[in-house]
């Protein structure tokens, strides 16, 4: 069983983004792990192992426009079924 269940792929376009003020708000305010926070000021990659994808993408819609949104269910694919 894995300890965090889907992996969470996003981006987010917007304005003055800022790659480290992301990163710290997603690790203090939600568990998970694999944590990548990549970009500049108009466009920002978030990849994140959660249990709670929603709330990633509740944030990340909080900050600008988010596309090309990917959750898929680890656990499933550990098991040998489709994610």
């Amino acid at each position: 069983m894995l300890e965090y269940r889907f992996d969470t792929q996003l981006l987010i376009e917007g304005h003055d983004l800022d790659e480290d003020d992301i990163h710290d708000y997603i690790t203090a305010h939600f568990a998970g792990d694999c944590l990548l926070v990549v970009g500049d000021e108009d466009l920002i990659k978030i990849h994140f192992h959660t249990n709670e994808p929603w709330k990633v993408l509740e944030y990340g819609a909080s900050l600008g426009d988010i596309h090309d949104i990917v959750v898929e269910n680890m656990q499933r694919q550990e098991d040998g079924l489709h994610g």
